[in-house]
């Protein structure tokens, strides 16, 4: 049986609460020499994502104790089933350890293969989105969310669309998506606090046609999802969640305020992706030959 709306926004007020508590681990990192091991696909993991995802995985156990966890640390070749957590501790590891503010806590309920209950904490910005049936925002003080207000995504400016890039991620593909829109500004930011920027009606687009893994987007797209926008796939329709036999892995996407631009973007459709990905691999880099 779905969860039903009452349990879904009780679910994200709970997984504020935690997104916020390991945000203020991470914060307390921030900052300094944090030391860090890189993975077999030559990202970092530092010790801010290993205490985050100690905090998470044991409050999500202690509230949840039922329902599987898939998160990038250290469960991330665990199968899903039809009611599972994606976590990601740290999004955004090599801005974190380079000093930037745009970090987060992605936290995100899976049922069948779309998001009903997520939180985003960017304790860098003192900043916390989350969803259930709706999507809302909260300022964080102390490791703690302040009072939430409903956000909403917003028209396209007339002086053209705000679109989001990652930092450390360009590619032509990307570029030739942008190409064909009338994107009146970029701004570059890390993580998942694309998604809840455009959420709150502060940007407009993010496409991302390089490599990323589920448990990236998944928090962030339901934000996205529940304040009125979308996150698409080539073939037009809602990305999903669970893809097991390719290790949590996305293909393109493309995240907007306003859905009426999904026929307009000509996201390259490669088809399945079928090869399988090393143990290890993250979404910030390119996946290393299996």
């Amino acid at each position: 049986m779905p969860l039903d709306p009452r349990m879904r926004d009780s679910i994200a007020t709970t997984l504020t609460d935690i997104a916020c508590e390991a945000g203020d681990i991470l914060r307390r990192h921030h900052g300094g020499d944090c030391p860090h091991v890189l993975k077999p696909d030559g990202t970092p993991s530092s010790e801010a994502d290993i205490e985050s995802e100690k905090l998470i995985l044991d409050a999500l156990r202690r509230h949840y104790p039922t329902i599987p966890i898939i998160s990038e640390e250290s469960t991330y070749d665990l199968p899903p089933s039809e009611l599972f957590f994606l976590v990601d501790p740290l999004d955004g590891t090599r801005d974190f350890l380079a000093g930037n503010p745009d970090y987060s806590v992605n936290i995100c309920l899976i049922e069948g293969h779309r998001p009903v209950a997520s939180a985003v904490a960017a304790p860098g910005i003192g900043r916390v989105w989350g969803a259930g049936v709706t999507a809302f925002e909260a300022a964080i003080h102390r490791g703690r969310p302040m009072s939430r207000n409903a956000i909403r995504v917003r028209k396209v400016p007339e002086d053209g669309l705000v679109a989001l890039v990652s930092r450390r991620h360009g590619d032509t593909e990307t570029e030739a998506c942008l190409a064909g829109l009338p994107i009146g500004q970029r701004r570059g930011v890390a993580s998942a606090l694309k998604f809840c920027l455009i959420a709150s009606g502060e940007a407009d687009i993010y496409v991302r046609c390089g490599p990323t893994m589920e448990w990236d987007t998944a928090a962030g797209d339901h934000v996205l999802t529940s304040a009125g926008g979308c996150v698409i796939v080539p073939s037009g329709r809602a990305i999903t969640y669970g893809q097991y036999r390719i290790f949590y892995r996305n293909g393109p996407f493309a995240a907007l305020g306003d859905p009426s631009y999904t026929s307009r973007l000509g996201l390259p459709d490669r088809g399945p992706v079928l090869s399988p990905i090393r143990k290890g691999y993250s979404g910030d880099s390119t996946p290393p030959p299996a």
